[in-house]
């Protein structure tokens, strides 16, 4: 259901979780009478084969109507489903720590042919039980405890990954076509996406796995010295690598730590004039900075790049990203089950629609490459930043 202000106000997230702009919900009354809908499912119900209950097919039918609007973002989510989506992105949920992306075809070793795709890892949160198990960005999810996962969408596999505080649960996922197994206990997953390392001469990694709440000011205060280490005067690398997105809200609070003012993105919902989002307060416009993206770069993250690049602020260094550029709005049902809807599409600051295009890097990285390649490159990069900075040789 939606509850939180933050949640309400704008989500944006890649692959199946949609992207959410707007400020409220929309209840839905029954038709009175009953429809040809209800008849039909009450036939079905009374006269099939195999009993099926009213639930089940009201589901079978929503996803039905979603799947003949030709929208690849729509969503329904059972109210369980959307108190799992909104606790992920406001920090209060328990489980391993994970998100999830699309889908992936082809079956593991000892996987039966049968199985088909799995869904993949887009981003493993540091410090939770799937990264201290290794678990990778890019593993494919076959098997949650004995369960396949075959033919299930990202969000019923987050359903089932989450769990009271000390639960285990089994892991199986395809790497590099080999099977990996991983026994996991479910913990309370701590609020906020943010890791900061310091590097050699006073610069950083700021590395952001998705857009929680919290995740703006984290990053405000690691680019602009208010940590322990202090300020990063020779400069900052933003890895957004692997970042499917989150909250809008906390995109633009991320980019404006980097932007003295001015535009980051437009909304464009139909119907509607155009909504410009600017920076919320002045940012570090000075310290040297390089983005660092690849294909899992998407939504709230190519905002986060895409202003930066057309802000002459940053230098893109990586792999092409995911190209999402569409924006959904939750509708909220009577039973408190949601409808996610494509509404309208977002532009970076010049105008670019990244939708199915996503954004060439400046300094371009092969995706084949190692991510290690990729962070030195960037470092390079950085240093020749630096070197052109007023009283730098």
């Amino acid at each position: 259901m939606l509850r939180g202000a933050a949640v309400a106000a704008a989500i944006l997230c890649a692959y199946g979780a949609g992207i959410v702009s707007g400020s409220g919900s929309e209840r839905h009354t029954a038709v009175a009478g009953g429809s040809v809908l209800d008849e039909a499912a009450a036939k079905i119900g009374g006269r099939a084969a195999r009993p099926i209950g009213r639930a089940e097919l009201d589901r079978a039918a929503i996803e039905g109507m979603l799947r003949g609007l030709g929208d690849r973002w729509a969503r329904y989510y059972s109210a369980r489903e959307y108190d799992d989506v909104e606790g992920r992105l406001t920090g209060h949920y328990s489980g391993v720590g994970l998100w999830l992306g699309g889908t992936d075809d082809g079956p593991a070793d000892g996987e039966p042919a049968a199985g088909g795709p799995g869904v993949l890892v887009a981003s493993v949160q540091p410090g939770s039980a799937a990264a201290r198990a290794g678990v990778l960005p890019g593993d494919v999810i076959t098997r949650v405890g004995n369960t396949s996962v075959a033919g299930w969408e990202a969000e019923r596999v987050a359903v089932a990954l989450r769990g009271g505080p000390d639960e285990p649960v089994e892991l199986t996922v395809r790497r590099d076509r080999r099977t990996e197994r991983f026994h996991l206990v479910r913990t309370p997953v701590p609020a906020g996406d943010v890791t900061v390392t310091d590097l050699p001469e006073h610069t950083r990694i700021i590395r952001i796995g998705a857009f929680t709440s919290g995740t703006g000011r984290q990053v405000r205060a690691a680019a602009t010295g208010r940590t322990p280490s202090g300020r990063p005067d020779g400069g900052v690398l933003l890895d957004l690598r692997g970042n499917p997105g989150g909250l809008l809200n906390e995109a633009v609070e991320t980019a404006s730590a980097f932007l003295s003012g001015g535009p980051v993105v437009t909304y464009e919902p139909r119907g509607r004039p155009a909504q410009k989002r600017t920076v919320t307060r002045p940012g570090d416009a000075g310290t040297p900075l390089v983005v660092l993206v690849d294909a899992g770069t998407a939504s709230a993250a190519e905002i986060v790049a895409g202003s930066l690049r057309d802000r002459d602020r940053a230098v893109i260094v990586g792999s092409r990203t995911y190209g999402k550029g569409s924006v959904q709005e939750p509708i909220q049902l009577t039973d408190g089950s949601v409808l996610e809807l494509t509404v309208g599409r977002y532009r970076t600051p010049s105008g670019r629609n990244l939708d199915g295009v996503g954004i060439e890097p400046d300094v371009p990285v092969s995706a084949d490459r190692p991510p290690k390649e990729a962070e030195r490159r960037a470092r390079t990069v950085l240093r020749g930043l630096r070197a052109t900075l007023p009283g730098k040789d």
